[in-house]
């Protein structure tokens, strides 16, 4: 674990990014990419093309808004047992579609460079009003992604003036 004492205002994406995501071709399936996010665990990842540059976004929000498209909206699955979620949340990832994921990526996805600092990350995710920005490399292929989380955790460690990378344990310092 190396801990790295910064400034908040000097951390970058390289500081604040996941290194661990999934990175979703754009001719997969849109039922197959809903199953990728669930299984890791993600409400978004980065949509590649054929040479692994990031063209895409698939997001919760875009799910939603299949759900909300009027002849083709989603079959929602309703069941005796009561649950503390969203209708939108308890879609039935089977009765997604299987055309292609691009055919639903928001296009135009918001991506840095390693060095982008982190007042710049967070402009652009309030700008664009997302909560994620893909960091790529020289090429364009996604190699991190910077969330909302992540910069909220930042904040949160700035206060012990003790910054551990993402992927590491950080616990808060025992009171008292």
């Amino acid at each position: 674990m190396t801990t790295t004492m910064k400034p908040i205002h000097d951390l970058t994406a390289e500081d604040l990014m996941s290194r661990d995501l999934v990175a979703i071709p754009r001719q997969t399936s849109l039922r197959d990419a809903a199953h990728l996010l669930a299984d890791a665990k993600v409400t978004g990842a980065p949509v590649t093309d054929e040479a692994g540059r990031c063209v895409g976004a698939l997001s919760a929000t875009d799910l939603v808004r299949w759900m909300d498209r009027g002849d083709q909206a989603a079959k929602r699955c309703f069941s005796e047992t009561r649950c503390f979620c969203c209708d939108w949340e308890v879609l039935e990832l089977e009765a997604l579609p299987v055309d292609a994921v691009s055919r639903h990526m928001t296009e135009g996805p918001v991506t840095a460079k390693l060095t982008t600092p982190i007042g710049e990350l967070s402009r652009w995710m309030l700008d664009a009003h997302i909560h994620r920005v893909f960091v790529v490399d020289e090429r364009g292929r996604p190699v991190g992604v910077v969330s909302t989380t992540d910069v909220v955790a930042a904040v949160a460690r700035q206060e012990t003036r003790d910054f551990v990378a993402p992927d590491a344990a950080w616990l808060p310092p025992m009171k008292g």
